[in-house]
C-alpha cells in the first residue's frame, strides 16, 4: 500500500513537472508569398467615350435598341447567328424563326434573325459590339443616359423628329425626361441608317466606332420595311411593351416580356411566368469571351481580359485582342473611325471568333462586311424595293 501511495506520488509530482516545462519555440513564421503586382481594372469610359459607342445606334427604336443592348454581351452568339443565317437563306418567316430557336443562342439573339440588316451590322466590327456589350454590363446608367444624350442632340438640330416611320415623344418622371422612339406602326419597323457625322458633326473627343455609314451627302435613310407580324404573327404593340425587351429609361434598365418570349417559342423565362422582369445577363452565353473587368469577371464567374486594361484604349473600340481571330475582311472605302483601331487591325480587318465552340459545333467563317448592307451610299440589303429610304 505504501509502495502504491509513493508510485502515485512520483507519477503526480512527474505530471506536475512536465506541465510547467516550457512549450518548444515555435517555428518562424513563413515568409509571405511575393505580392503579385495587380492587374490592372479596365477603367470607365467617360460620357465622350460613350456618346461615340452608343452613336451608331442611338436613334434606333427603344425596343430593337433594348434587344440590341443585351444581344451584344454575347458577341460569340451573334457572330454565330449571322454565319447561320448566311447559311439558311432559304428559310423565312416562322420557319426561319423555328430554326433559330434550335440554335441554343439566347433569345435576343434569336429574335435577331427577323432583322438581318441589323445583324449584319452587329457582325460587321466584332471589337465595337463587344465593347458595347461590355460597356452595358459595367455602365449601364451610363450607356443609357449617353443615349438619352445623343438624342437630344440630334433632336435639337432637327435630325430626330416624328415622321411616317417613327413616333418621337418625351416622357417626364420626377423632373427627369427621356426621348422615345416608337415605330410609327406597331406592325412594321424600319430600321435608320445614319452618319453619326451628320447628325451630331464631328465627335468631342475621339472617334465614331469604324463601320460603314451612307456619305454625308445622304446622311440619313431608311432600310426596308421588317412586318414582324411575319415572324411573329398578332405582334406587337411596341408602346405597350409588346416586344420582347424594352427601356426603363428612369430605372437605368431594360424589361424583359416573359409573355412575348413564351408566345413565340423562346425557351429563356429568367422570371418565371411573370409578366415582365428585370434582364440579367447570363454568362451561359457568353461563349468564353472575356470581361472587360474583375468585378464582372468574378460576377458572372468568366475570365477577366487582364491585358487588355482599357476596352475602349486609344479611343478604339477594340475588345480583347486574344478572343478574336484575325480573319481579314475587304479594306473599307469610306469610313469615320478610329486611326488606332486601323493600325490594330491591318487591312481593315473586321474580327470573327474562330475555333470551335462546344459540342463541336463548327462555325461558318464569315465573308462578308459592310457590302451585305449596301455601300456608301447607305442601301441595306436586297434590291429594288428594298434599298434605304433617304430622310
Amino acid at each position: 500500500m505504501k509502495m502504491a501511495k509513493i508510485g502515485a506520488m512520483l507519477i503526480l509530482i512527474a505530471g506536475v513537472a512536465l506541465a510547467q516545462q516550457p512549450y518548444p519555440p515555435a517555428p518562424p513564421p513563413a515568409a509571405p508569398p511575393a505580392q503579385q503586382p495587380p492587374v490592372p481594372q479596365a477603367p470607365l469610359l467617360t460620357p465622350d467615350q460613350l456618346d461615340n459607342l452608343v452613336a451608331p445606334i442611338a436613334l434606333y427604336p427603344d425596343s430593337l435598341l433594348s434587344q440590341i443592348l443585351v444581344a451584344s454581351t454575347y458577341p460569340l452568339e451573334i457572330v454565330e447567328a449571322e454565319q447561320w443565317l448566311q447559311q439558311n437563306q432559304g428559310l423565312t418567316g416562322p420557319a426561319l424563326l423555328d430554326a433559330a430557336h434550335q440554335q441554343g443562342w439566347a433569345a435576343s439573339v434569336q429574335a435577331l434573325v427577323a432583322f438581318p440588316d441589323v445583324l449584319a451590322r452587329l457582325n460587321q466590327d466584332v471589337a465595337w459590339t463587344t465593347s458595347l456589350g461590355n460597356a452595358y454590363l459595367a455602365q449601364p446608367a451610363d450607356v443609357m443616359a449617353a443615349i438619352q444624350q445623343m438624342r437630344a442632340r440630334a433632336e435639337q438640330t432637327g435630325k430626330l423628329q416624328s415622321n411616317s416611320y417613327d413616333s418621337v415623344t418625351t416622357q417626364t418622371q420626377n423632373g427627369q425626361s427621356a426621348i422615345v422612339i416608337q415605330p410609327a406602326n406597331p406592325q412594321v419597323i424600319y430600321v435608320p441608317a445614319y452618319n453619326p457625322a451628320y447628325v451630331w458633326g464631328p465627335p468631342a473627343y475621339g472617334y465614331y466606332p469604324p463601320l460603314w455609314y451612307p456619305g454625308l451627302s445622304i446622311g440619313f435613310s431608311w432600310g426596308p420595311a421588317i412586318y414582324v407580324d411575319a415572324f411573329f404573327g398578332g405582334c406587337c404593340g411596341w408602346g405597350a411593351f409588346g416586344w420582347g425587351w424594352a427601356p426603363s429609361w428612369f430605372n437605368h434598365q431594360i424589361l424583359v416580356n416573359n409573355y412575348f418570349l413564351h408566345r413565340y417559342g423562346f425557351r429563356e423565362f429568367p422570371h418565371g411566368f411573370a409578366p415582365t422582369g428585370v434582364w440579367a445577363h447570363n454568362p451561359a452565353h457568353r461563349g468564353g469571351v472575356a470581361y472587360p473587368n474583375r468585378a464582372l469577371a468574378q460576377q458572372f464567374r468568366g475570365n477577366f481580359a487582364a491585358r487588355n486594361g482599357n476596352f475602349n484604349a486609344g479611343r478604339s473600340f477594340a475588345a480583347p485582342r486574344e478572343n478574336f481571330n484575325n480573319r481579314g475582311f475587304a479594306a473599307p472605302q469610306q469610313r469615320f473611325g478610329s486611326p488606332e483601331f486601323e493600325r490594330g487591325n491591318p487591312g481593315g480587318n473586321r474580327s470573327v471568333f474562330g475555333g470551335i465552340r462546344g459540342g463541336a459545333q463548327q462555325r461558318f467563317q464569315s465573308d462578308h462586311g459592310f457590302a451585305s448592307m449596301g455601300r456608301a451610299s447607305g442601301g441595306f440589303r436586297g434590291g429594288g424595293s428594298r434599298g434605304g429610304r433617304r430622310r
